[in-house]
């Protein structure tokens, strides 16, 4: 006998009910972004959706595994929305996909914040320019709530943090560090020097300053906004022309740079340790 929940239970035998409509956005993010929705996958991040306070959720679809599994908190969320529960089959024909985790949510998109108000009280802020893989940009957004980042600044042609992809990788980081469009760009750059931000770019070139130095100054103990670009391009000459500082992760052997989700695992963990406290 399935135990009881406070929040309706609904078992859904057809992948075509209508009340799955929301769900077939699974592959088509621009749909989604364009209805106000995100939809998240997986026990642990649809866990952290469910403990969110920023945003609201509206509605669970799960197989029995994952019903079981997510319990204690879809009794213990202080909101009652649809709970829908399918089979594999019926879940994977009202996605159009092959959702093995057996584990989704539709939530609302919160309101885009401007980057003035996200930065308007922050210390340390990474800026993401024109990375575009969905990987990469939860990667960041993991080792960001990590090692403390208030922030992510993102210019135009980033992956979107709420891509079901991008939040999956960041195991829910997207959910909680708050991010914004990085406008105009790069002129952004320079409302952030005004505000009193040092701005520092992740590069490999030799000349760059070795972040092991940097650290050991005053002005890593200040308002910094760390810079990274592509993998394969780095930053543009426009970015690189607005930084105050560059940066660089001294390496041996032949490789003569790491991918992005490395480097700013490198760089924000090196920051977050001369920043604390503050």
């Amino acid at each position: 006998m399935m135990p009881r929940f406070r929040m309706p239970i609904i078992r859904i035998e057809d992948g075509h009910d209508a009340r799955l409509a929301d769900y077939a956005g699974v592959l088509d993010p621009v749909l989604l972004r364009d209805r106000g929705l995100l939809i998240v996958e997986g026990r642990f991040v649809v866990r952290r959706l469910l403990d969110s306070h920023r945003i609201t959720w509206r509605s669970l679809l799960l197989n029995d595994a994952a019903l079981q599994a997510l319990r204690d908190a879809v009794e213990a969320a202080d909101v009652s929305v649809d709970v829908f529960v399918a089979s594999p089959e019926v879940i994977t024909a009202a996605t159009g996909f092959n959702m093995h985790h057996g584990c989704l949510a539709v939530a609302e998109r919160p309101a885009e914040r401007s980057m003035e108000a996200v930065v308007s009280t922050r210390h340390l802020v990474a800026i993401l320019e024109r990375v575009v893989d969905a990987d990469n940009v939860g990667s960041v957004f993991r080792s960001a709530e990590a090692f403390g980042v208030d922030a992510i600044l993102l210019s135009p042609g980033c992956c979107d943090p709420f891509y079901r992809k991008a939040v999956r990788t960041s195991s829910g980081a997207a959910l909680v560090v708050p991010f914004a469009a990085a406008a105009p760009w790069p002129d952004a750059l320079d409302h952030l020097r005004a505000e009193g931000f040092v701005i520092a770019a992740t590069t490999p070139d030799d000349d760059a300053m070795d972040i092991g130095a940097f650290v050991d100054t005053a002005a890593a103990r200040g308002r910094i906004a760390v810079l990274f670009g592509t993998e394969g391009h780095g930053l543009t000459a426009g970015a690189l022309a607005r930084a105050d500082i560059r940066l660089r992760i001294p390496m041996t052997g032949a490789l003569d740079s790491l991918n992005i989700a490395t480097t700013a695992g490198i760089a924000l963990h090196r920051l977050h340790e001369v920043q604390q406290p503050r």
